[in-house]
């Protein structure tokens, strides 16, 4: 459909935004400034929409690469580029992709919304974690929403060209951001294959994307920093005796955001100086030594910082009434606004939780604690997910120098 007149392409544009949902004042934004791509179309004798020909136009009426290079784009631009994004899209994949969505409901189709409930239902029966669930059921449904943008109503029509077709549509994400999409859409087709509403395997004809996870450098933190950041902490306040005791656990114990949030009272034994839970992700159980430091701050939380409620879990909120952290509480923001206290960069890599347990990791390979012991720790199935901690790890590395082939190495 490279080839279809512009005026066709946005009829055809235009019933697929009102499938979507799209208001009327919207489409008439949208439609002012088709008409004036047409226009400037005609006037070069152009009758097939490209990208040169958008590029083009949004600089002629707006202007946009050079407010854009001058750093002066204002966001209300930025939509007019959006507009034509919106047409290359729809030009190259006949669907209007995911991220010019608007509103909140994916699915309109009544048969894909109750396939998308068993889906649901059927997460929530592996037992999956509350965030893995949410993500799953999101991502099949955009995938279904693609696959009614092509004509699709049924399982049965579903095709592995279809399906290739939609994950072409993640270009331009990050690696991670694909691999999830395809670890979701994956999840997806096991299911259908299950319930017998497909006859073929797709889940295993749809392979990830060709990049180790391995080449990704782990976002871990210096001393000087973690310092920083625990010396901005109020400790006087519940709140800060709370936080205090978290950042501990994960960076001190290497623990799991979700493991820290689902940790309950009868989790610690005292006597043993240990702490006893089964983990969230692997369903293992752990057993971890409870180092003074992490025992007294949880100590100092428990007596003077935790509400006076009944509950068995650990870390509550403190704004009434008083319930545990939920499964979509990743607590990155806590991280970042001490970050901002502490004059740390924000921006200079990722530093949600799960760096801070990437720091203890490290800080135990600076140790030499032996890669296995290391696994056991952290509650990995196996040491290959704990090899990405030996690239922050300078010192080993600078102790095993390359030769170079061909190259005299003798002094």
């Amino acid at each position: 459909m490279q080839n279809q007149p512009l005026p066709e392409l946005l009829v055809d544009l235009e019933q697929e935004l009102k499938r979507l949902g799209y208001r009327e004042g919207t489409l008439e934004i949208y439609r002012r400034r088709w008409q004036m791509l047409l226009m400037f179309a005609h006037s070069r004798g152009e009758r097939v929409f490209s990208e040169q020909l958008g590029l083009d136009f949004v600089e002629h009426h707006f202007n946009i690469l050079e407010l854009d290079a001058s750093g002066t784009l204002p966001q209300q631009k930025v939509q007019e580029l959006r507009v034509v994004r919106m047409i290359g899209d729809f030009q190259l994949h006949r669907a209007v992709l995911r991220r010019y969505y608007r509103h909140k409901e994916i699915l309109t189709d009544p048969d894909f919304i109750s396939l998308n409930q068993d889906f649901l239902q059927h997460c929530r029966e592996k037992d999956y974690a509350a965030v893995t669930i949410e993500h799953y059921v999101k991502q099949s449904a955009h995938f279904l929403d693609f696959a009614i943008a092509q004509g699709i109503h049924t399982c049965g029509e579903l095709t592995q060209e279809l399906i290739n077709g939609y994950i072409c549509t993640l270009a331009g994400y990050t690696y991670k951001t694909v691999e999830l999409v395809i670890c979701s859409l994956r999840a997806f087709f096991r299911f259908l294959l299950h319930q017998e509403l497909v006859t073929e395997d797709f889940a295993s004809r749809t392979q990830m994307v060709q990049a180790r996870k391995q080449t990704r450098i782990p976002s871990t933190w210096t001393k000087e920093e973690l310092h920083a950041l625990i010396q901005v902490i109020d400790r006087g306040s519940p709140i800060g005796k709370r936080n205090y005791a978290i950042i501990l656990l994960a960076c001190s114990l290497g623990l799991r955001c979700r493991d820290i949030k689902q940790l309950k009272l009868d989790n610690f034994q005292w006597e043993q100086k240990q702490l006893a839970f089964t983990q969230s992700k692997t369903r293992q159980p752990l057993v971890l030594p409870l180092v003074p430091a992490v025992g007294w701050a949880i100590i100092d939380y428990l007596r003077y910082g935790r509400p006076t409620v009944e509950s068995p879990y650990l870390f509550l909120r403190q704004i009434a009434p008083f319930l545990p952290f939920s499964d979509g509480d990743h607590l990155h923001g806590m991280i970042e606004r001490y970050m901002r206290a502490a004059h740390l960069p924000t921006l200079k890599k990722r530093r949600g939780m799960h760096s801070l347990r990437h720091t203890a990791a490290s800080v135990m390979l600076e140790q030499e604690t032996p890669l296995a012991v290391i696994s056991d720790i952290l509650g990995h199935a196996d040491t290959d997910s704990t090899a990405v901690y030996l690239k922050v790890d300078l010192k080993r590395l600078r102790a095993c120098p390359l030769e170079i082939p061909g190259e005299d190495t003798h002094e």
